[in-house]
C-alpha cells in the first residue's frame, strides 16, 4: 500500500496538481457542522438517499421541492405519526415518485430519527458523537436500526448530511484494489475492515479527513 503522499501524486499527476485537486475538492463543499442540522434536514436526506437508490438521482432532485410539501417538510414527528391515509395519499401524489415501499421507509427512517433523537438530544448531536474512525460501524447502525439505509445509501447520506465519509465509489474500490487493500467491491465484514484501516492508516499520515481521502483516491485512477 503506498503512502498518501505518493497517492496524492498519481492523482495530481491526471489532474493538475495540488491547485488541480484543491480545485476538485472545491467543487463538492459540505456543511460539516453537524448539530446545527435540525432533525428535518436528516430526515430529508435519508429520503432523498433512499428516493435516489436505483434511480435517476436528477429526477429526484428535480420533483424534491413536492417530496418537501407532501411528506410536511420532514418534521420526523409528523412522518412518524402517518397512518393508512397518509400513506394512500402520497401513493396517489404525483408531485413525489410514488414508490410504496420507499415511503414506507421513509416513515420508518422518521421514527428512527425521533427515538435518536429522544436518546441524544438530537440526530446531530448522536452522529457528532461517533467516531470517524468506525464508519462501518456506524454504517451497521443505520442499516439496523433505521430503513433502506444500507451500503451506499448509507455513505451518501452520511456524506451530503457532513459527516466525514468516504465512498467506495467505483474508481475508489479501483484505487484500493491498486493499492492491494482488497480485492473486489467490499462485501464481508473483513474487507469492510480492511478499507476502515487503510482510510484511518491515510487520516493518520495526511491529517486529511477520509471525504478528501475518498476524493483523492478517485482522482488517483485517472
Amino acid at each position: 500500500m503506498k503512502s498518501f503522499r505518493e497517492i496524492e501524486a498519481l492523482a495530481g499527476k491526471h489532474h493538475g496538481g495540488s491547485k488541480g485537486i484543491a480545485a476538485k475538492l472545491a467543487e463538492w463543499p459540505i456543511d460539516t457542522n453537524l448539530t446545527r442540522r435540525k432533525d428535518d434536514r436528516f430526515l430529508s436526506e435519508m429520503a432523498s438517499a433512499v428516493f435516489s437508490s436505483g434511480f435517476n438521482w436528477k429526477v429526484i432532485q428535480a420533483k424534491w421541492p413536492g417530496f418537501e410539501k407532501a411528506f410536511d417538510a420532514f418534521n420526523p414527528k409528523r412522518v412518524a405519526a402517518y397512518g393508512e391515509e397518509d400513506v394512500d395519499r402520497l401513493l396517489k401524489d404525483t408531485g413525489i415518485v410514488r414508490n410504496g415501499a420507499k415511503i414506507m421507509a421513509t416513515i420508518e427512517n422518521a421514527r428512527f430519527v425521533v427515538a435518536t433523537a429522544a436518546q441524544h438530544g438530537s440526530f446531530g448531536k448522536f452522529l457528532a458523537a461517533w467516531p470517524d474512525t468506525d464508519q462501518i460501524g456506524l454504517m451497521d447502525h443505520l442499516k439496523k436500526h433505521g430503513s433502506r439505509l444500507g451500503g451506499a445509501t448509507a455513505m451518501y447520506f452520511l456524506r451530503f448530511v457532513g459527516w466525514d465519509a468516504f465512498i467506495t465509489s467505483g474508481d475508489v474500490v479501483r484505487a484500493l484494489v491498486r493499492e492491494g487493500v482488497i480485492e473486489k467491491e467490499p462485501t464481508t465484514k473483513a474487507e469492510w475492515r480492511a478499507v476502515q484501516a487503510a482510510f484511518n492508516e491515510w487520516a493518520d499520515e495526511s491529517g486529511r479527513p477520509r471525504r478528501e481521502i475518498s476524493r483523492i483516491l478517485a482522482l488517483s485512477v485517472g
